[in-house]
């Protein structure tokens, strides 16, 4: 058994690591397979599996979007978004290749839509920082720059607060002059325990330890709620998703009580009415659902799994890397209760690379040989095909697609 990750950001949305760095990371934390998934963007997709190609990794790759759920069982409720409720989180797992150019036409009006809000989020938080006598923040100069939305990519708050610390970093340096700032002038308390790594001056995550300072204390303070153009209505994204021969997942977030990770405050989201939630999540087209295991308790966990079976939904499991502090491992996934989440990551590579010869060869596409067969045994075919594709030749898994009947 070998760790995998579906869900690791890149620049194209917030990340330290390029799209093309990303399966050599993987390769060396002993992973398996490593998954793409940035916010609002596919244009990092293309260079992410030429790299995987180059150092024989196993890959896939997806996108993460917002949706609104008007018109569902869960219309008005808060879900897996903090922020917002009524807007869910959602994932186009396993696109196949062939398919890239049409995603990137699906998003552009999205990606359009998001950064109108983020000019408007910085002018926002530009006002604040003005009475706190903090420096501003130049949309083109500060944000754009740190960012591939020039490229495609989008542009997230963390965006926004990461341009503020290398901003108040090139102002004050590092060290006890930028935190009495923060703490005395920002009126921002800092914790003891990253107060300590902001006075190593040598700290290599600087900027990103900043900025989690500023998360909670500073985003309420300028978000703006997203529109209906910049998450469009779920049944329209699941059907494209369907449509193109990806698989639409839902990420499940689970309520915080005492948190596993130890860094989430208490919380409510979805577990209360997880039961109407999941059959409503299937009848809308959601194939999977998505989540992290090291975030949630184990009876949250298995409640899911049970879940996820009674109603034919593929687990796919991924955690977010978006900070340099961050591990690409999860070892969990070693553990027996979550080996199916590693067949599911090997389906997953065969899925996308025969849809891409193939549409037919989706996994759930409904003129698949095996679209007949219970899910468990399409998945434990599939995952078979992906553990034996030779990574550096992706494109010549077709030659396996013989076993699909």
């Amino acid at each position: 058994m070998q760790e995998i990750n579906n869900h690791v950001h890149s620049t194209y949305s917030f990340s330290p690591y390029t799209p093309a760095e990303i399966p050599a990371k993987a390769k060396e934390a002993g992973l398996g397979t490593v998954g793409i998934m940035d916010h609002d963007s596919v244009s990092g997709c293309e260079k992410f599996l030429d790299a995987a190609k180059a150092v024989g990794i196993a890959a896939t790759a997806g996108c993460e979007i917002r949706v609104n759920m008007d018109g569902t069982l869960v219309e008005g409720r808060k879900t897996n978004n903090p922020d917002e409720p009524n807007v869910s989180y959602i994932a186009f797992h396993g696109i196949p290749r062939t398919q890239f150019k049409a995603v990137e036409k699906f998003l552009k009006p999205i990606h359009k839509a998001r950064i109108a809000r983020d000019r408007k989020e910085v002018e926002l938080l530009n006002a604040k920082l003005a009475q706190l006598g903090a420096p501003q923040l130049d949309f083109e100069k500060d944000v754009m720059a740190i960012s591939e939305a020039a490229n495609g990519g989008s542009i997230t708050e963390r965006h926004i607060l990461y341009a503020l610390s290398l901003k108040l970093i090139a102002t004050y340096g590092k060290g006890q002059k930028l935190i009495s700032f923060v703490e005395k002038q920002m009126q921002i308390p800092i914790p003891e325990k990253l107060k300590a790594v902001l006075l190593d001056l040598n700290n290599p995550h600087y900027a990103y330890d900043l900025l989690g300072v500023f998360k909670s204390a500073l985003v309420p303070e300028f978000f703006i709620p997203s529109g209906k153009e910049e998450c469009i209505n779920v049944r329209d994204a699941v059907k494209f998703a369907n449509d193109i021969g990806a698989i639409p997942a839902y990420a499940y977030l689970g309520d915080v009580g005492e948190s596993p990770t130890g860094d989430k405050k208490a919380e409510k989201f979805e577990d209360d009415y997880l039961d109407e939630l999941v059959p409503e999540l299937k009848k809308i087209g959601f194939k999977a659902i998505t989540y992290m295991p090291p975030r949630n308790t184990k009876p949250q966990l298995l409640r899911l799994q049970k879940l996820c079976q009674a109603n034919g939904l593929m687990e796919i499991s991924g955690v977010d890397i978006n900070s340099s502090r961050q591990s690409f491992n999860c070892p969990i996934l070693l553990e027996p209760g979550f080996y199916h989440l590693t067949d599911a990551a090997w389906a997953l590579v065969a899925h996308e690379k025969l849809a891409a010869e193939n549409p037919k060869l989706g996994i759930f596409h409904p003129g698949n040989p095996l679209a007949v067969q219970p899910l468990e045994k399409r998945i434990a075919i599939y995952s078979n095909i992906g553990k034996r594709i030779d990574h550096r030749k992706p494109e010549e898994a077709i030659k396996l697609a013989g076993e699909i009947k």
